[in-house]
């Protein structure tokens, strides 16, 4: 038995890869990695117990070439009896109506037609090629690159996809174990002309920077792979704990913002509160997380652990961050304003529901003893005429202070108070029917708050349970 015979055989079993009763839809290009797994299975399907089809996608970049390839595979199955599917597809036309490179175009096309494909034929796994050398050079650009996480452990074994999984029984082989096994059964694959070229950077560590690392270490593959072991049981141990904390410390909105809550982030552990950050921009990006490195987890920590209580970073694709006082917000299109401004009429008796979730409600009350808090305001109703309108700050606003001199800038009340700059713009201000600034609700009354012992009086109550900003949802 081969070296790739018995390397797969045992990866396959140890990472529980193949079950009895799996349906296995194997993507094949007519590469040597690709043709020497299909084979493999093949000639295992009754020992496994599994069902086994064949997918391929034709991207159009190499013309004829990739017209053969198609061909070639198809007519591989034909002899081995092995239900075929194919697409072509016009990946340079994709590209040019994405924007988006020539790699990323033609993984998102491929990875949707086998998800097609699966689904059609009710197949629970997909299998890819990947083999040990692909791990290493993967390793190798990620760490280069600055990647951090996960990221750093390559390609995984195994991931969920669609309604099954993707799997890559092959990460235990070499790429030269791959070429034998292709020469002892003549199979004879199709060869792609490309991977010889240096203007690709996986050609240049393939070409240039493995053979070194094999030379000085002929254990080099097993020694990477059992990093990646090692570094994926780490990460996902430390991934569990951390969202754990995402969930006490993040608050998520109905526009796909995420408010963390920087004094509870600030005194875990530096390996949870890189995770967290990690969490927060995979789940922005929907884990289309190319353009974000190790720099940019640095640079939010940085922010977080500033003491200017205020400050802003702009990240790739229009992500925005942004700091103010005790909550960071994380955000797409920040120039979009949350809410306009409002002004609403109160009544007795009647309620309004502000834009942040809270409300306010005007009640009469024949009750002198009404307990005085932040979030009741008691009127006269001799002094005072209704409807009372609730709005948003004007500029130049001020408000005569109960148990002070004078009157105060509802500015530097927010600035006081420390009410982060998108809580201000929506805050809401108590003002009489004649234009006397009666309350800031939450924060501070007026000297206009009292009643009186011969007439209808009121009592005014804020609700805020539903305010959507981080650092005061309770």
């Amino acid at each position: 038995m081969l070296q790739f015979e018995k390397k797969t055989e045992a990866f396959i079993k140890k990472h529980k890869l193949v079950e009895k009763g799996d349906y296995l839809v194997a993507a094949v290009s007519g590469g040597p990695d690709s043709l020497a797994m299909i084979d493999f299975f093949i000639t295992r399907k009754e020992k496994y117990e599994i069902q086994l089809a064949v997918a391929h996608v034709d991207h159009m970049l190499r013309g004829e070439e990739s017209k053969q390839d198609l061909l070639f595979v198809k007519r591989y199955c034909e002899e081995k009896s092995i239900p075929f599917h194919s697409t072509a597809i016009d990946i340079p036309r994709k590209m040019e109506l994405d924007k988006t490179g020539l790699q990323e175009t033609a993984r998102t096309y491929r990875y949707q037609f086998l998800m097609k494909v699966m689904e059609e034929i009710n197949a629970n796994k997909l299998m890819v090629a990947h083999h040990g050398d692909d791990q290493m050079e993967t390793i190798l650009m990620r760490l280069t690159r600055g990647a951090t996480g996960q990221a750093r452990a390559g390609i995984r074994i195994r991931r969920s996809f669609g309604n099954g999984e993707i799997i890559r029984p092959l990460l235990a082989v070499s790429k030269q174990e791959v070429e034998e096994y292709c020469h002892h059964y003549q199979l004879e694959p199709r060869l792609d002309p490309s991977n010889k070229k240096r203007d690709y950077t996986r050609n240049r560590f393939r070409l240039d920077v493995l053979p070194i690392l094999k030379e000085e270490n002929e254990q080099a593959l097993e020694h990477f792979q059992r990093f990646h072991d090692d570094l994926t049981e780490d990460e996902d141990y430390l991934q569990s704990e951390a969202k754990v904390l995402f969930n006490k410390i993040c608050q998520v909105n109905d526009n796909q913002e995420i408010y963390l809550d920087i004094p509870s982030f600030l005194v875990e552990p530096l390996p949870l509160q890189r995770r967290v950050i990690h969490l927060i921009l995979n789940y922005l990006y929907q884990y289309k997380t190319l353009d974000i490195l190790a720099v940019h987890t640095d640079l939010i920590q940085q922010l977080l652990r500033s003491e200017n209580p205020s400050g802003r970073l702009d990240f790739p694709r229009g992500l925005k961050v942004i700091r103010s006082y005790s909550s960071c917000r994380f955000v797409f299109n920040e120039g979009r304003e949350l809410h306009s401004p409002y002004y609403y009429e109160l009544y007795e008796g009647n309620k309004v529901v502000l834009p942040n979730g809270g409300s306010l409600e005007l009640r009469q009350t024949k009750d002198l003893l009404i307990k005085e808090d932040a979030n009741s305001f008691l009127l006269d109703g001799q002094e005072i005429q209704t409807p009372l309108i609730i709005r948003t700050r004007k500029p130049g606003d001020r408000i005569s202070l109960k148990g002070m001199e004078g009157s105060k800038k509802i500015k530097d009340i927010f600035i006081d108070q420390k009410v982060p700059l998108e809580e201000r713009k929506i805050w809401p201000i108590v003002v009489d029917h004649t234009g006397k600034i009666l309350w800031i609700p939450g924060l501070k009354k007026s000297s206009f708050e009292g009643i009186s012992q011969n007439s209808h009086n009121y009592v005014l109550l804020y609700d805020q349970t539903q305010t959507i900003y981080g650092g005061r949802m309770k």
